[in-house]
């Protein structure tokens, strides 16, 4: 059969042409469904959105909105991350988060934050791999799932400087 064709993974850009795939991969992950200012927000946050394609199949996305904190400071809430199933464990994830993370660094946001649910121990543990903490319990945050509770997660951004 002969040698081993490489497999890429590349992330693009959610636009109005492609807005039904994020949408698909959002019914594909999530028990939930999202409004159309989910939708709206995620068109907003520009580059901060992504969709993941591991060799040209969609298979993943990160959705962000972005929230003014102070006069000229961002934050960034990640409103959803996920891979499907059958390609976790093979980087997509990490490339989707170490997106979001390395574009903040170089823009004016100080911090990246999301809710996870208590028991998903599976997403504390990626979070903290990349230097998300704990920094709220929020009781009763979600409806019509078990538990019902949540974490808030951040990560405080340290600006990269331009070169002189």
């Amino acid at each position: 059969m002969g040698g081993q064709r490489e497999v890429t993974t590349s992330l693009d850009a959610v636009r109005d042409k492609n807005l039904m795939q994020l949408k698909k991969m959002n019914t594909a992950l999530f028990p939930v469904r999202y409004n159309d200012k989910y939708y709206a927000d995620a068109l907003a946050s520009g580059e901060f959105t992504k969709l993941a394609y591991y060799s040209d199949i969609c298979v993943g996305s990160i959705a962000c909105r972005i929230e003014k904190k102070e006069a000229r400071v961002d934050r960034v809430y990640i409103m959803t991350l996920g891979v499907l199933a059958p390609y976790r464990g093979i980087g997509i994830g990490t490339k989707l988060l170490n997106h979001v993370i390395d574009l903040s660094s170089k823009t004016n946001v100080a911090e990246i934050y999301l809710h996870v649910q208590t028991n998903n121990d599976d997403a504390l543990n990626f979070y903290k791999k990349f230097g998300f903490e704990v920094t709220e319990t929020i009781e009763n945050y979600y409806m019509n799932i078990t538990p019902p509770d949540c974490y808030v997660l951040t990560k405080f951004i340290t600006q990269s400087q331009p070169p002189k």
